[in-house]
């Protein structure tokens, strides 16, 4: 029996099962299949909201869990990656299970699955396991579920059930070396959670990813409803641009729910779901005299999207941005085009690291690489400091009323728990 007393000791024990992930030489959902079977398939326990995408599936699930919520449903959500607590994973009704029963429920799951022979499991895996047992032992109505990477070899793609709802978020270039290396094949890959007669909603966009997602519902004998343009209730203004897009996918799909099983969302009800915190989505703190946004935008399309609310939300004034980057074997590819998007906001640049647990997959890019394309870009209003804290302290220190920390989440993980209250 496991004797697991806190987070801290929860995200220790759990992370004895990083090495596994790199022994595998292929992905597959072999090993949750099995996982599931022996559990008693507790994900066709509960009705699932699947979300899958590269840009703003983590703001959709919740914005889709808030909705289900304020109509008044027992709502399951899992997210991934966490931000400031492992026990993100694992949220009724938009809580976090608190820490003491998420580490009761997480002995006895992992002694469950001991017991059952199951020790080549990833971390994901077993995350992703523990969220579906714990739904069903939790008595949620709807599990919402973010995809982790792609789409059909997900871990969290098991879900048999014909009333499935899919919400595919914009597609664009992210874990190329997995998914493809055209638009097709990426969204292909994402579109792979769409089973058997699921309902499936999306935005219009690029021709080779409609066609991929249209291909797949036609396979799937599946309804694709496609949003073409804004058609909110009510001011979302308030919002970001790229969250009034993501809140509207999500309420598009949570409307098309309640009409299918019975419910209602009232004019206040929807603008208290707008109206939640998504952690480290342009998430806004007052530090000092500083206004702090910390967004964890890791790729191009998101770094722009980022840059564009700035532009729109803080126009005219200048901006300090923190930013550091998860090491890639090609990080010209992976980051140049961020970095630059980045440069049109930044009056001044702070390159930085983050230090994660030697076993983790995910170490943290060199600084001076980027520094480097920073050079090639002919940007120099930049400096390096490798140790996040001072990285921090460097922008506080500043004269730009506007901070802006972004990138991997490893480094908000890191920098965001500054920022909250005291406990």
């Amino acid at each position: 029996m496991h004797t697991l007393t806190s987070l801290v000791d929860a995200s220790a024990q759990l992370e004895t099962w990083f090495p596994a992930k790199r022994n595998r030489h292929r992905m597959t959902l072999d090993h949750m299949r099995t996982l599931m079977a022996y559990l008693g398939d507790p994900q066709d326990a509960v009705k699932v909201v699947h979300v899958a995408g590269t840009s703003g599936k983590t703001s959709t699930a919740y914005y889709a869990a808030a909705l289900l919520h304020a109509a008044g449903k027992r709502v399951g959500l899992t997210v991934s990656p966490h931000v400031a607590s492992l026990n993100e994973r694992v949220q009724i009704d938009m809580k976090p299970l608190p820490e003491s029963l998420f580490c009761d429920e997480l002995n006895t799951f992992l002694s469950l699955i001991e017991q059952g022979g199951f020790t080549d499991l990833t971390y994901f895996e077993v995350l992703c396991g523990f969220a579906y047992w714990q739904f069903v032992r939790q008595h949620v109505e709807y599990a919402v579920v973010e995809v982790g990477i792609g789409g059909l070899l997900d871990s969290t793609n098991v879900v048999t059930r014909a009333d499935k709802v899919c919400i595919l978020t914009d597609i664009s270039f992210d874990h190329m070396s997995i998914l493809g290396h055209t638009l097709s094949e990426i969204a292909t890959q994402k579109a792979g959670i769409v089973q058997l007669h699921n309902s499936v909603f999306c935005w219009q966009q690029r021709t080779e990813i409609m066609e991929a997602f249209q291909r797949a519902a036609r396979q799937k004998q599946a309804d694709l409803e496609v949003l073409h343009t804004n058609y909110a209730p009510q001011d979302l203004s308030f919002l970001p641009p790229f969250q009034q897009r993501n809140f509207q996918l999500a309420l598009h799909a949570v409307r098309a729910i309640l009409r299918r099983d019975g419910g209602k969302l009232s004019p206040q009800s929807m603008q208290l779901a707008a109206h939640i915190t998504v952690p480290a989505r342009m998430e806004v703190f007052q530090m000092r005299d500083k206004t702090v946004i910390v967004d964890g935008s890791h790729n191009q399309q998101k770094i722009h999207a980022l840059t564009e609310a700035i532009k729109a939300q803080y126009p005219s004034m200048p901006v300090t941005i923190i930013a550091a980057f998860t090491r890639s074997s090609r990080p010209e590819h992976r980051i140049d085009g961020g970095l630059k998007e980045l440069m049109s906001v930044a009056n001044y640049m702070i390159l930085t690291s983050f230090i994660v647990d030697r076993r983790s997959p995910h170490p943290s890019l060199d600084p001076q690489v980027a520094a480097r394309l920073c050079d090639a870009a002919g940007y120099n209003t930049y400096a390096v400091v490798p140790d996040p804290d001072a990285a921090f302290d460097a922008a506080l220190a500043r004269t730009e009323p506007i901070v802006v920390v972004t990138g991997s989440f490893f480094l908000l993980n890191h920098i965001r728990p500054l920022l909250l209250p005291a406990a």
